[in-house]
């Protein structure tokens, strides 16, 4: 499986069988000239992981990929007037050979005051890799490569290390970082305390990097 990092929480992943991009959202930059993508799927509705403005033009640019949305993202595309695919937790569909598995269900507490909204993650290929969105959420599956959220207003450094111990996949790829004006710090945290058998890895934005 090869991965490429765009920033913040957008991954595209190339399984061997399907090219498909998770999470496109305003504060990545680099995945609007990607093509001949088999999907893109999107976690949630905010706007850090769907870029309302390039979502279009990249779909118009990619014919063949279909657009796989949580239930709070259907009005958000049904509005831009994009055909999509709404996926619940426990759903499993097919891209391009690929096997995706629909978990979670919502997002993590911002605050009591905010309401939460929905946000599913997806495991590809039966855990080869997992994109939690942006939940503490830990899938009954073996997870070889996880997206890991490195800062956000729902998150401290503590948590996410926390969350990685939890999942304890064989590589972590921190994502989520945009937020943070030096993320070094928390990739150095991760590094250090992370469960044994568990290698960090991080991408430079835009890298190819080949993970098994």
């Amino acid at each position: 499986m090869r991965v490429v990092h765009f920033g913040h929480a957008c991954v595209l992943l190339e399984t061997g069988t399907a090219r498909i991009l998770l999470d496109p959202g305003a504060f990545s930059a680099g995945f609007e000239g990607e093509r001949e993508l088999d999907a893109v799927l999107i976690t949630h509705q905010h706007f850090d992981h769907i870029d309302s403005e390039k979502l279009p033009k990249l779909l118009e640019a990619n014919p063949g990929a279909k657009l796989i949305v949580d239930p709070g993202t259907e009005e958000t595309v049904r509005k831009l007037g994009l055909e999509y695919q709404v996926v619940n937790p426990g759903d499993a569909v097919e891209i391009g050979g690929a096997a995706i598995n629909v978990v979670g269900g919502q997002h993590a507490v911002i605050h009591a005051d905010i309401p939460v909204v929905p946000n599913v993650g997806y495991l590809v290929d039966h855990g080869a890799f997992y994109h939690p969105g942006d939940s503490f959420f830990v899938p009954e599956q073996k997870v070889d490569v996880l997206g890991l959220p490195t800062g956000a207003p729902w998150l401290k450094a503590a948590e996410a290390v926390d969350y990685l111990r939890a999942v304890a996949p064989r590589v972590a790829v921190p994502i989520h970082e945009a937020v943070l004006a030096n993320p070094a710090m928390h990739y150095g945290l991760f590094t250090n305390l992370a469960p044994e058998g568990t290698e960090v890895r991080v991408p430079a934005r835009g890298e190819d990097v080949k993970l098994r």
